[in-house]
């Protein structure tokens, strides 16, 4: 069919559109996928998607290739809004072989990602692929390459999202491993490096695909992906919601709520009553989180990931803030290796686009023990150090309740950057808590004693009354000063105002060597 009349143009254009013919579209839709157009559609605001590089094809001879038929060579690109915000995107198309990946197919995908980042402007893979196409060798290998490097000299400058909605192998994996989050679909998703085949081969072992790169499997255990849902469609609102976090790109601030939070100088009084008396109880800190947030609304990363710190996003008086959090209820709310990284790349990433942080701080100390020294915990903890240090954007600390050695540092104290640092009166802030800190500091009195017991109990007692509380810390000015719980958020509101244009910037240098 030509495209020399209205007619024929309309033909082939929806010939194009039909993909890999409708038996192919059936297949995807029974296997509880969506097809690369029915998502767009979904993603962006309705008729606004604008397709580029619609009549590509390819242009590989190899082992039969002259006789496939490729429209759009397995991939949907361009850019339209969502949000009313203009956003590119690409999407693979399982339909044409596969969703593979060959010489003109990577060629849109790199055109599309130096199109938002010429425009700031940020970019969504939707990765439904089998890899590399085989038939075109190593010139998609090339395109893999042009993908990565556009990638990480994007990283930092616009948002970028990966959405895995189907299978992702072999080299395919590193594009999304780059980008600034990760979503993935239940049952559907697929994300490794060498499938279950190949490992069965090369060492015995018996894993399904499921368990080997599934969404559960990379939200749960691998720290990996960052969230996950249960169809295509839910996933894609998900989507949507975290780009009213976002800005468009490292020059802009995320988009801000105009909506009415009521009164901003209004206490909360139920936040008196959250941390427990008996600093050995749990609590949950979500609970804090919600009466800080503007409609007690927070969007969750990396929500089933080393869940003994929270990571997420919310709004005060219509501000995006970047939270991260100990978690009580969770190890204790202990800084270990896993929860080192996650906190330390959801700093780096609200720094990069210029979103306040608020560190919700009750942390005893890193967690010891063998596996974590032998998995390196001096190293990922110094992650979060230096994220931290590095960040300049807005920093307030806010010590819910322990404070504890170097853990105490790590979440973002005075010497670290914070900007404000605020006590509870539950606050306790000392080099370790009160039991161990006595069985050193008193060894020799507690032995000494005619009951040791008594005596140690005794020195207990000293040490809490010396560090309980977190008196001594704002005599010595390493806190601002020590709150009502109540006025938290008054004080969060005001304190953001305050450093609404704070302009800080570090040495020159060509980048730092944090220590991955």
């Amino acid at each position: 069919m030509t495209v020399n009349t209205t007619a024929g143009l309309k033909e082939k254009k929806n010939e194009i559109a039909l993909a890999g013919g409708q038996k192919r579209i059936d297949t995807q839709h029974q296997s509880g996928k969506l097809t690369a157009r029915e998502r767009l559609d979904l993603l962006f605001d309705e008729g606004s998607f604008v397709e580029l590089d619609v009549f590509v094809t390819h242009r590989c001879n190899n082992f039969g290739m002259d006789e496939k038929h490729t429209p759009g060579d397995g991939v949907v690109t361009g850019y339209g809004q969502i949000g009313g915000r203009t956003v590119f995107a690409y999407a693979q198309d399982f339909t044409v072989l596969g969703g593979s990946l060959g010489e003109y197919h990577a060629g849109k995908i790199v055109k599309i990602q130096q199109m938002a980042l010429e425009n700031g402007a940020p970019i969504i893979g939707l990765n439904d692929s089998g890899g590399a196409r085989i038939q075109e060798g190593v010139a998609a290998l090339s395109g893999y390459g042009k993908i990565f490097y556009n990638n990480t000299i994007s990283s930092g400058v616009i948002p970028q999202i990966s959405v895995i909605m189907g299978p992702c192998a072999g080299g395919a994996v590193y594009s999304p491993a780059i980008t600034d989050f990760i979503f993935m679909v239940e049952g559907t998703s697929r994300m490794f490096i060498t499938g279950p085949d190949v490992i069965k081969t090369a060492t015995g072992e018996e894993i399904t695909s499921e368990a080997l790169g599934g969404a559960k499997t990379h939200n749960k255990t691998s720290g990996v992906a960052h969230f996950m849902g249960k169809t295509d469609q839910e996933v894609l609102e998900q989507v949507k919601e975290l780009l009213t976090y976002l800005p468009s790109n490292n020059t802009e601030k995320p988009p801000f709520d105009l909506s009415d939070h009521g009164d901003v100088h209004r206490l909360i009084p139920e936040l008196n009553d959250i941390v427990p008396e008996d600093s050995s109880k749990a609590y949950d800190v979500y609970s804090v989180i919600k009466l800080l947030a503007d409609e007690a609304q927070y969007f969750d990363v990396m929500e089933k990931y080393a869940r003994n710190i929270v990571t997420c996003y919310i709004r005060i008086a219509g501000e995006v803030v970047g939270v991260i959090a100990n978690q009580p209820k969770v190890a204790a709310g202990c800084l270990d290796i896993n929860a080192s990284d996650k906190a330390a790349r959801f700093i780096r990433r609200c720094d990069a686009f210029n979103t306040p942080i608020l560190v919700l701080e009750d942390v005893p100390g890193f967690l010891p023990g063998s596996n974590q020294e032998a998995g390196g915990i001096i190293r990922h903890g110094a992650k979060l150090l230096y994220a931290f240090s590095e960040a300049t954007v807005p920093k307030v600390t806010i010590i819910l309740r322990k404070a504890y050695g170097g853990a105490y540092i790590a979440m973002c104290n005075k010497e670290l950057g914070a900007d404000l640092v605020y006590a509870w009166p539950t606050a306790q802030i000392a080099v370790m808590g009160a039991t161990g800190a006595a069985n050193i500091v008193f060894k020799k009195e507690i032995s000494a004693a005619a009951d040791p017991e008594a005596k140690r109990i005794e020195k207990i007692r000293e040490y809490e009354e010396l560090f309980g509380t977190p008196e001594r810390a704002a005599e010595l000015g390493y806190v601002e000063d020590i709150i009502e719980p109540a006025e938290t958020r008054r004080r969060l509101i005001s304190a953001y105002k305050m450093l609404a244009d704070k302009d800080k910037s570090l040495p020159w240098k060509k980048h730092g060597n944090i220590p991955l």
